[in-house]
């Protein structure tokens, strides 16, 4: 598959011929930056990288961030970039990575955003400036190793596979702050989307970029991811990899047990917009109906009583309840129907997006990558 008009790249079709790739020979390299395709290394594709690093307050690991990627992926076979997103940090995270990253190349860029909008929104601002075919994600403070960025592209990529992620199967922190409210949220996580991955909290994700960009991420919603992705593509291309995790050397963890009832939150959340996102009325009208049914069953099992029985019903307080479900139940009929209308605008209008930031433009489509080729 070529490159499309709108500026999309795709990776190359391996049915296409070796000539209409720009580069399928030793002898005739691709142009700098692949829009045509180029040879393939390790069986593994030509594609852009990008990697996306959401940062908050981690001023000690900030240089040291911008090292270990570059080092990582000094001689990675293919373009790629780093996007260091500083999530409104007050230590002087951000002026840390832009000075640092100037000194190393333009493939470091920083982002800035006006305050502390939590970690989900700060991926998302990444993922919005990223311009690679794959986009990987991973946390600042050092305990992914960059080192397993190449694994987790080459599954991706050999697999044919539009999501791989890290595994985190020897963690390196304590139990009761980070464990136990880890072990508490994947078994929730599991338990709703039926996805079956062992450590959907590790932050060390890979991704088809076409893919990813197909959804928006709110709240706590990294965490949910797969189970998003799963409404764009199939559960059978995701994988997870074993990755290596290390402790943490430098700064104080942002998250604790704090974090659990945020994802209890998301994802009574996540399971409403899975399953009714796209047809509200059908969640809201159906408990309208069941409500004010059976208000209207209380109310003419009264009315038969009033007015075959002769009995007194004005004192008996079945009257209020079948009163009150009634309208409760109108009510939640004409919310299903406000709710449609609203899920129709929303699908026509334009996103909003749940960051502000106050950076320029990113470069230019072919510019400021790092390529050893």
């Amino acid at each position: 598959m070529t490159a499309s008009s709108t500026g999309e790249h795709y990776l190359p079709s391996a049915s296409l011929p070796a000539a209409d790739l720009g580069g399928a020979h030793p002898d005739t390299p691709a142009s700098a930056f692949g829009v045509r395709g180029a040879l393939d290394v390790d069986g593994v594709p030509f594609h852009r990288l990008s990697v996306v690093v959401p940062m908050y307050n981690e001023i000690e690991n900030a240089v040291p961030l911008i090292d270990e990627v570059q080092a990582a992926l000094a001689t990675y076979p293919f373009p790629w970039e780093l996007l260091a997103v500083d999530d409104g940090s007050r230590d002087g995270t951000g002026q840390k990575l832009e000075d640092h990253g100037a000194t190393v190349g333009p493939h470091i860029r920083v982002i800035r955003l006006w305050r502390n909008f939590r970690q989900t929104a700060a991926m998302q601002a990444g993922i919005d400036a990223a311009r690679g075919d794959v986009i990987v994600t991973m946390d600042g403070d050092l305990q992914n190793d960059p080192r397993d960025i190449p694994k987790l592209v080459a599954r991706l990529l050999q697999g044919d596979l539009d999501f791989v992620a890290g595994w985190r199967k020897d963690r390196r922190d304590g139990f009761w702050l980070r464990k136990f409210p880890s072990k508490i949220a994947n078994t929730l996580i599991r338990k709703s989307t039926g996805l079956q991955f062992n450590d959907l909290g590790c932050s060390l994700k890979a991704f088809r970029g076409s893919v990813l960009r197909e959804v928006r991420l709110y709240g706590e919603m990294h965490r949910f991811i797969p189970a998003w992705l799963a409404t764009v593509t199939s559960p059978q291309r995701m994988d997870e990899v074993p990755v290596n995790h290390r402790a943490r050397m430098a700064g104080t963890s942002k998250y604790g047990l704090s974090r659990t009832f945020r994802v209890i939150t998301d994802l009574l959340s996540m399971h409403f917009f899975l399953n009714y996102g796209t047809r509200p009325g059908h969640f809201f009208g159906g408990i309208g109906l069941f409500t004010g049914g059976a208000g209207g069953l209380i109310l003419a099992w009264l009315a038969v009583l009033k007015f075959v029985g002769g009995q007194a019903i004005g004192g008996r307080p079945l009257l209020i309840l079948g009163f009150f479900m009634v309208i409760a139940g109108l009510q939640l009929l004409l919310t299903g129907v406000l709710a449609e209308l609203l899920i129709r605008i929303y699908y026509d209008g334009r996103h909003a997006q749940p960051y502000h930031h106050g950076n320029g433009t990113k470069p230019s489509d072919d510019a400021a990558w790092h390529s050893v080729r």
